[in-house]
């Protein structure tokens, strides 16, 4: 990439949003975060709001410290579906508060890429920010997910229906909107009829192309 890019996506449940992040990072050649790698790292620093402020003060030896600590955690988080049955709960104001500025202080290091945790609202305002929202047919998401977990079609609709209302009530809670509203987001891209890396490498040509206009 010719210059820093933030790119944020959000997905409905069952669009493989995580391998489709992972892919764009690699593409990109930048690191991915989400929220276990985000509890991982405030567990590891045990990071509050006034750690954080020492932390941007710090000089880049806080960093290689990281970058290596990413390295390890990120392995472990890679392992195939592991947030499948995981259904996102609303967290109190302070540990959201103290997730972004845990986001806002990693994204103003080097280029990433955030999965999740309503990464549109808090970099809404950061030139740098391409932010992007993956959907899917339901009959493909049921699918996917009915495959991943070894579940009838039934109890993959009830899980997608319930993790879907989980991020939507959280969104809405933390951001003040609706993560379906399109005035959102730069890119929203129907994952339906495409694989994986196909969908990264579109998302990936479209930030090109905007960072070509900005040039």
């Amino acid at each position: 990439m010719s210059q820093k890019i933030i790119v944020t996506i959000g997905r409905e449940f069952g669009t493989g949003g995580r391998l489709i992040a992972n892919t764009l990072g690699e593409i990109l050649g930048v690191k991915v975060y989400d929220k276990r790698l985000l509890e991982e790292v405030k567990k590891h620093y045990n990071l509050t709001n006034e750690e954080m402020d020492r932390i941007r003060a710090r000089k880049y030896s806080w960093w290689d410290d990281f970058a290596q600590f990413y390295q390890k955690v990120q392995s472990w988080a890679d392992r195939p579906y592991y947030e499948a049955v995981y259904v996102p709960q609303v967290t109190s104001k302070v540990l959201y508060d103290e997730e972004r500025r845990i986001l806002t202080a990693l994204a103003q290091k080097e280029s990433c890429v955030i999965l999740g945790r309503t990464g549109f609202h808090i970099f809404r305002d950061n030139k740098d920010a391409f932010k992007v929202f993956l959907i899917a047919d339901k009959p493909f998401r049921r699918d996917k997910v009915a495959r991943r977990l070894n579940i009838n079609d039934g109890s993959a609709d009830a899980l997608i229906d319930k993790v879907d209302e989980a991020r939507e009530n959280f969104t809405q809670t933390f951001s003040g909107t609706s993560r379906y509203d399109a005035h959102n987001y730069d890119l929203v891209l129907n994952v339906s009829r495409l694989e994986p890396v196909q969908a990264a490498h579109i998302i990936a040509e479209c930030i090109l192309q905007r960072q070509n206009i900005k040039d």
